[in-house]
Order: C-alpha cells, then sequence, then structure tokens
C-alpha cells in the first residue's frame, strides 16, 4: 500500500512526499483509516515502527476537516483558538520529539501546537499557551501546574492520545492522569498506543475507551527482528572493560549504554572517559538545557558512548543507532524491549548487548518470558567470569523476594511529576 492511498488530504499528503514517505508501516496502515472514522483505539506495535506518525496524521487530518466544516463567520481567529487535541507523554524527551513531528507534519496548515514539561520556566509556556494552541503535547505533572495557575484549558478537547501508556503506569502517573482526566470532556476520541501492554493498561483502557478498536500488528511485548541479541557473562567489575574492548575492537560508534541509578552511569562514564573514549551520562538530575545540549552532541555523533537510565529508554530517536547496550538488565522487563528498540529502528539493523552476571539470573528470566524466547549468556574470550567467586543463583530460590523489594524501590524512585 502507498501512503497516497491513505485517506489523507493534499495538504498531508505533500509533507509526506516532501519527506520522502512512500509506504505506511503496519501500524500506520491500520490506525489511521481506524482513526479517521471517529473510532477509540488501543494499539500496539514494536518500538521504531512509526506509532507518532500513526496517530498524529489522522489527528491532523481530523482538524482540519472539522476546521473545513465550520462556517467560515464562526472560525476563531488563530490567536484566540482553545486546544482541542492533548497528546500525553511520560518524559520530556519524548515530549519534545513527538512535539518536532506534529510541527514537521503540519508545516502546510496553520495548525498551531504547544509543548509543555517540567525543567523550563512555565511563564514561557504560559506566554506560548495564550498566544495559539491547537494541539497541546505535554507531561503530566507540569500539565497540572498549567491547569492549576489556569492558564490551559481543557474544555474544548476533543482528541485524547495517550502516547507510552505504559511507561505513563510506571512511572507513577495513574494519580495525575485521574485528575487530568476530570477536566476533560467525556465526549471525545481517546487513542491510546503503546509498545507494551500490561494487565495494568487493559484496566486502564476500561475506563477511557468507548468500544475501542484493538490494534496489534506485532506480537505483543515483542522485540523488532532486525535487531540482534546478545547476552555476555562477565564478573560486575569487569562490565565497563568489555564495553571499552568491544567499542575499540570493532570501532563502535554512538553507542547507547543503559544502567539502571544516575550514580552508575555517572561513574561508568568516568571510567570510559578515562579510557579515552568520549562519554557522557544522561538522567534525570542533569538540567533541561544540558540534556538536551548532550543528546544534540551524541546525535552528531561528537560523543562516542551515552551513559543513560531508562530516561532514555522512551523517546530517543537516533535513525542511525546502531548499538545499545544494557549495562544492567532493568527491574521491569518491558523496558528491556524499550532499551533495545532503540536501534534496528524503521527497518534497520540493530545490535543489542546484555552484561549478565550471576545475579541478574532472575531479571533475565523475566525478561526472556516477555520475550517469549531464550538468550543464551556466551562467554567472550578473555573476559570469562570467574567461576570460583560466584555465588550460583537459583531462578527460584530465595532471592526472589530480595529482587521484587529492589524492584519496588526502583519504581519508587522512577516517578517524576514534572
Amino acid at each position: 500500500m502507498s501512503f497516497s492511498l491513505l485517506p489523507l488530504g493534499d495538504k498531508l499528503q505533500r509533507v509526506l512526499a516532501q519527506k520522502g514517505y512512500q509506504q505506511p508501516t503496519a501500524i500506520q496502515a491500520e490506525a489511521i483509516p481506524a482513526i479517521l472514522s471517529g473510532q477509540d483505539i488501543m494499539a500496539s506495535a514494536q518500538t521504531g515502527t512509526g506509532k507518532t506518525a500513526a496517530f498524529t496524521l489522522p489527528l491532523l487530518q481530523r482538524l482540519l476537516d472539522k476546521s473545513a466544516e465550520e462556517p467560515l463567520a464562526n472560525r476563531q481567529p488563530l490567536a484566540n483558538r482553545q486546544p482541542t487535541a492533548l497528546i500525553l507523554v511520560p518524559t520530556r524527551e519524548l515530549a519534545v520529539q513527538v512535539n518536532a513531528n506534529v510541527s514537521q507534519y503540519a508545516a502546510n496548515t496553520d495548525i498551531a501546537s504547544v509543548v509543555i514539561y517540567g525543567g523550563v520556566s512555565i511563564d514561557a509556556q504560559a506566554t506560548k499557551l495564550a498566544a495559539a494552541c491547537d494541539i497541546v503535547v505535554a507531561t503530566p505533572g507540569r500539565l497540572l501546574d498549567h491547569l492549576r495557575r489556569g492558564s490551559l484549558n481543557l474544555s474544548s478537547i476533543d482528541y485524547l492520545v495517550f502516547d507510552e501508556a505504559d511507561r505513563m503506569l510506571d512511572m507513577g502517573f495513574m494519580d495525575e492522569i485521574s485528575a487530568i482526566l476530570k477536566q476533560l470532556p467525556a465526549k471525545r476520541q481517546t487513542l491510546l498506543f503503546s509498545a507494551t501492554f500490561s494487565t495494568a493498561i487493559y484496566d486502564l483502557s476500561k475506563k477511557l475507551l468507548n468500544k475501542p478498536v484493538r490494534i496489534e500488528v506485532d506480537k505483543a511485548n515483542s522485540a523488532a527482528d532486525s535487531v540482534e541479541q546478545i547476552v555476555y557473562a562477565v564478573d560486575s567489575d569487569r562490565k565497563t572493560d568489555l564495553i571499552c574492548h568491544l567499542i575499540n575492537k570493532y570501532d563502535w560508534h554512538q553507542v547507547l549504554i543503559f544502567s539502571r541509578k544516575k550514580q552508575t552511569a555517572d561513574n561508568i562514564a568516568l571510567k570510559m572517559l578515562a579510557t579515552g573514549i568520549e562519554t557522557k551520562a544522561f538522567h534525570g538530575d542533569l538540567g533541561q538545557g544540558a540534556r538536551e545540549q548532550v543528546l544534540n552532541d551524541f546525535k552528531l555523533g561528537k560523543i562516542k558512548a551515552l551513559v543513560a537510565t531508562d530516561v532514555a529508554a522512551r523517546g530517543l530517536d537516533i535513525v542511525e543507532l546502531k548499538y545499545v547496550v544494557n549495562y544492567e538488565i532493568p527491574f521491569i522487563a518491558e523496558d528491556y524491549i524499550h532499551r533495545i528498540g532503540r536501534t534496528g529502528r524503521a527497518g534497520s539493523v540493530g545490535k543489542a548487548v546484555t552484561l549478565y552476571s550471576e545475579d541478574d539470573a532472575l531479571l533475565l528470566e523475566e525478561v526472556e518470558t516477555v520475550l517469549d524466547k531464550r538468550l543464551a549468556p556466551q562467554w567472550l574470550p578473555g573476559f570469562e567470569p570467574d567461576l570460583t567467586k560466584s555465588e550460583p543463583v537459583s531462578r527460584k530460590n530465595s532471592k526472589s523476594a530480595e529482587r521484587q523489594r529492589a524492584k519496588k524501590r526502583a519504581l519508587g524512585g522512577s516517578k517524576r511529576r514534572r
């Protein structure tokens, strides 16, 4: 199927042609007509398959159609229009990325969008909201700040989009979501998109959606076939050495490394920098300006390696990124899918390397359960684990309770209100 066969108007088709879009992805081919028909949507697809365009393009078309149907005498000047579409996302980086896509696709229209998130001036955002706004892209915490200040009114919202809904729940945003829903019109079209679905997401969908169309173009919670997944067994104290070895031996560039904690990310970055590999850390303790600068340098290739917490597992879109390294396996198995989904995007090939030590046995088992795939650890010559000092861990022993407590602590610490 060609994009030209989808029911999108000339203004959007010209943008797609200019961007070189020819064939829609599976999620786009199924979601776009369903959204244009006015139905609520519950959709899942692998990361990197074009979910943003799948909801942005039909959303823009619906706004264009609504404007064309309205009598000319009743149309509000741009400066006086209230937002009619709200896109909720879990992180600042994803908010910026989604808003950039909205702006690109709306280039041939007068549709205006505003992005709001924490870490920057709320007054500057309020000024933009007052000037003109059809679409708001927001993180839940900062959106509530504007609602409480009175700088934003949601009474005119006809379209509500949840992007990466599972991550919003993982980050503890359910209270904020409930507060936001109370200020939205009951009659609206709601679209729920995510790469993974959990029981909590299904429970949320029952509250949000009205007879939704269920779209699942890939097996639930699956990773792209274009990503090669490798697990290396290695002692914990040699993980950084192994990463440096791989980067130097195979001349890897733009390597995204994931750790669970901010301090660990800082420590890894310092050790790698000491070996001569240009590396920086990326996590929530950095100011917004610093985060944007680090990401920009990484995208431009000024930084060879970026060590990040799971704040970068969503919303980081670097088309040519070929290498992802899990320094530590995440506590939430679904986050593994989002991490490795930073590579192998849009059908390109990628490599995902996971560094495994014996105390990771239970976490690896959960990842395998989610993937429905065996990830057998292998040894890299020169970095074989020292079996004389390791403590074998049964996958069903008492450490399960200990890991569950650690998981709860991690979830509690990941909640970001802004």
